[in-house]
């Protein structure tokens, strides 16, 4: 006798019971199937259950909240019950960003619907988003501090609540909103339903979730687990370098990396300056990020990072919270992060959706028992290397070069010149001419050897002349023998001046442009790489040495792209919030 063998088939989010308009939207959106976070959290959710969820970061928490949210608003409009004076649901979000994103979700979700939304943050100003909330809305979704301050104000009014989510309340914990969420949840019915959303799972979210929870259904979606033998999407490695000389180390690792979309951590906004300046000084396209930027300087360094315009953003955590980026391939900690729930964080941003991803951190010896503590909880190893030497950076860029080389001999990936160019290929002509005449003196390889030589020395920076000392896997937990910093060169002790430098003339093919802006203004060599990079058509790499005076500053730029540059900036351009004119240089 025969027996079928029935097909496995996964669940759709028609078998989740959500009401009609709701799955048009969502299939419009082109979801077919439920994440597990969604499968196991949306039932009870629609059945009025608190919950308490922990998944990781990119897993669809917010459709997992946000429909059942949906749901059970369209349950009460069918019922014929008439919206009372306040909001039917209150999300918590750890920053703007995220609050953003989280009603940008609920708004598409709830297209069909005509749901009222909207976001809640600090640093807008107050007056619209009152103005919005007395017309009246469904779901706001707000960063604690400013919900505190509409609830004080009479214009956000919880009496009506019926679901209130905290979504990545370890992050708004670990950013010191606690007593905001629970003034805020003592202010709502006790009627409500109350959900929790967490990546990692800590004591103090627990008791959280036992003063404010009724009775919660627990879901936990477990990260995959690699096959054995299998590379785990996100690769992991520690580079043990001494404390004085991590940012030169965090240089070199970025160039051997060529990451084509990084965050760099770091612990504080001082740091992040200084440590964008050193990048950009590397010829890095570099950018910082942290609560000195406006909220649309903000935005621009982010959709730079995202058009592929920057390669890095040099962020602290807080600055960070929230920032989705599809394409990020490289998480870099430049500090050990203080927690190892604040790691999962952080790399949870990369090895997203099947797609492969890096995650790099630089130890100080004595931090090596964190590494311990962050394998433990994400039950991966770390592997230990030590930072690239200067035999290692030139072999790369040797690679690099030959690379570069090979491609421009067949002709791949070389754009051609500008319309204005006097011939196709007078630029091409003229390197031509002037090799065939040093070859009537010289070997044509000696020739050649010269010149790849000399484009090895603009590489880089000058401190990569030294080797950084190393310390192996093996030693103890004072690392290097003797004091690391005794000897060590200037430049490595920690973040340098940049592109700074002293005089000289112009590289050859390059000419220096002069920029009424300089210390006096605040203004910083990742200043004025992002202001050309971003008014211009220059790329980072194609800007070369700046030096920064006290009222003005000096940049190289390719002679052939200057005229184009000054025209593309009409004189100007802005830097630090005013319009500094921009010329080219009269001096010798």
């Amino acid at each position: 006798m025969s027996t079928d063998v029935l097909p496995v088939t996964e669940p759709s989010f028609h078998d989740l019971g959500l009401d009609p308009t709701l799955l048009a939207d969502v299939a419009a959106l082109g979801y077919r199937h439920p994440t597990p976070i969604q499968a196991e959290a949306i039932g009870p959710l629609t059945e009025g259950h608190d919950l308490l969820g922990q998944a990781a970061t990119g897993t669809g928490k917010t459709a997992a909240f946000m429909l059942p949210m949906l749901q059970r608003l369209a349950e009460r409009r069918a019922a014929g019950r008439e919206p009372e004076d306040g909001v039917f649901g209150l999300v918590l979000a750890p920053t703007r960003e995220l609050a953003m994103q989280v009603c940008t979700a609920a708004t598409r979700y709830g297209e069909g619907m005509g749901v009222r939304t909207l976001a809640v943050y600090g640093g807008a100003p107050i007056g619209p988003q009152l103005g919005a909330l007395r017309r009246g809305v469904d779901v706001v979704v707000a960063t604690p501090g400013r919900a505190i301050d509409l609830i004080n104000r009479g214009g956000l009014k919880l009496d009506a609540l019926e679901v209130a989510v905290l979504d990545e309340a370890d992050e708004m914990l670990d950013m010191g909103f606690v007593e905001d969420i629970e003034t805020i949840l003592d202010a709502a019915p006790a009627t409500r339903q109350t959900v929790l959303f967490s990546a990692t799972m800590p004591r103090r979210i627990e008791t959280l979730a036992q003063t404010y929870l009724r009775d919660p259904v627990t879901v936990r979606i477990e990260r995959e687990p690699v096959a054995e033998g299998a590379s785990p999407l996100v690769r992991q490695a520690a580079y043990l370098v001494p404390r004085s000389h991590t940012t030169a180390a965090l240089g070199r690792v970025l160039e051997l990396e060529r990451p084509r979309s990084a965050i760099v951590f770091c612990r504080t906004r001082a740091d992040v300056d200084a440590v964008t300046e050193t990048l950009t000084g590397r010829g890095l396209r570099a950018e910082a990020l942290h609560g000195g930027l406006d909220q649309e300087q903000r935005a621009r360094v982010v959709e730079r990072l995202r058009s592929g315009r920057t390669e890095l953003l040099v962020a602290t955590d807080v600055a960070a919270r929230g920032l989705d980026i599809d394409l990020l391939t490289h998480v870099v900690n430049h500090d050990v992060p203080q927690t190892p729930e604040a790691y999962v964080h952080r790399i949870g941003r990369v090895g997203r959706a099947g797609r492969e991803g890096t995650a790099i951190t630089l130890v100080p010896p004595s931090k090596r028992y964190s590494l311990r503590a962050i394998e433990r909880l994400t039950g991966q190893p770390i592997t230990l290397a030590a930072v690239p030497s200067v035999a290692e950076l030139r072999a790369s860029r040797l690679a690099r070069t030959r690379t570069e080389l090979v491609a421009r001999l067949l002709g791949v990936g070389v754009e051609p010149p500008a319309e204005s160019a006097a011939t196709p290929d007078s630029g091409v002509d003229d390197v031509r001419a002037m090799v065939a005449e040093l070859a009537e003196q010289f070997d044509p390889v000696d020739v050649a050897a010269a010149a790849v030589g000399l484009a090895q020395e603009q590489a880089g920076a000058a401190a990569d002349e030294e080797d950084i000392p190393r310390i192996s896997p093996d030693a103890g937990p004072r690392g290097a023998k003797g004091n690391p910093r005794r000897g060590a060169p200037r430049a490595e002790r920690g973040p340098g001046r940049g592109r700074s430098a002293a005089g000289g003339r112009p590289k050859a093919g390059t000419t220096r442009l002069f920029v009424a802006a300089g210390r006096a203004a605040g203004v910083r060599p990742q200043d004025i790489v992002g202001a050309l990079a971003n008014e211009s058509r220059l790329s980072g790499r194609d800007i070369g040495t700046i030096q920064i005076h006290e009222r003005h500053a000096l940049v190289e730029v390719p002679e052939s792209a200057a005229e184009d540059v000054l025209r593309e900036l009409r004189g100007s351009t802005m830097l630090k919030g005013r319009r500094a004119n921009v010329r080219r240089d009269r001096a010798r």
